[in-house]
């Protein structure tokens, strides 16, 4: 999104700011009863500060959710990231196609390194 600011009337500078966006999931709702918004929002920004647009919610102990399809899909077209968890909920409530992602996918543990060769002593 460029920003234009006008120093003068002759001279005119033109700032590239691009802002990373993300979907992203807000937690509301009150201890041990647990709701999320799916908001578009800065990545960087903190889940409780500014917020571009509220696209719906999801209670994980219903497993209900509403979504705005067409809202999403925008913001996806203009370059809006997802979460690994939101992606694989938008593929759940069949917003997006694909595959989903291995979210609390283990690391791989390195196969046992060979056995040292034990010194041999040295016959004198």
């Amino acid at each position: 999104m460029p920003i234009t600011i006008y120093i003068d009337s002759y001279l005119t500078i033109i700032y590239n700011v691009f802002i990373m966006l993300t979907l992203k999931l807000q937690r509301i709702g009150k201890k041990h009863q647990a709701s999320y918004r799916l908001i578009v929002g800065e990545k960087r920004e903190k889940l409780n500060g500014k917020q571009l647009e509220d696209l719906g919610w999801f209670n994980p102990h219903t497993k209900k959710a509403e979504f705005k399809k067409d809202r999403i899909l925008h913001w996806i077209s203009m370059g809006a990231q997802k979460t690994d968890t939101v992606h694989n909920l938008l593929i759940n409530n069949k917003i997006i196609e694909g595959k989903k992602i291995a979210v609390h996918k283990q690391p791989a543990k390195a196969p046992d390194a060979a056995p040292a060769a034990q010194p041999t002593e040295s016959k004198a």
